[in-house]
């Protein structure tokens, strides 16, 4: 019995002595690496902005991607996924599909399709009054002025509604 114990001794204290000389790498590392996966979306000049018939979000006719600027943020859907910038040509970061507002996700498909009488707007123009338009209705406004010129009435939620 005597031997036994010894020799769980002597094994307990060479473990032991070993821990104490050979140090245990004690470091913790945590990696997260977050890969939002849009690619680079570079706009050489602030682009020239057209308001959708019907709504407050402006977006430039001349960039090949949707790319939509309301209430002071610009939106970029991309790979089922939708993000936001300050700026047009980013920094981009991940909005979650609820905090993209209504007014973007309700778009129709063929909102590139711009009614005659529709001006492109400077950027920097859109950006300095965006605010002002929308708590004037600026848009509603022309909406009216170009139905009465083309000879149709504006109903309570607009033409046809």
């Amino acid at each position: 019995m005597k031997s036994k114990s010894f020799a769980v001794l002597y094994i307990g204290g060479a473990l032991l002595a070993f821990s104490l000389v050979a140090p245990v790498d004690s470091r913790a590392e945590v990696n997260v690496n977050i890969g939002v996966g849009l690619p680079g979306l570079v706009i050489p000049a602030p682009p020239a902005m057209i308001v959708i018939p019907g709504t407050y979000v402006y977006y430039p006719p001349e960039v090949g991607v949707d790319l939509f600027f309301y209430r002071g943020y610009w939106y970029r859907p991309y790979g089922g996924r939708w993000f936001i910038s300050a700026e047009y040509n980013g920094p981009w970061g991940a909005v979650a599909i609820g905090r993209v507002p209504r007014a973007i996700r309700s778009l129709p498909p063929t909102y590139r399709h711009v009614p005659p009488g529709y001006q492109r707007l400077p950027y920097g123009e859109v950006r300095r009054n965006w605010r002002a338009w929308e708590r004037d209705r600026h848009w509603d406004r022309h909406e009216r002025e170009r139905g009465r010129a083309e000879g149709r009435e504006w109903g309570e939620r607009g033409y046809g509604r």
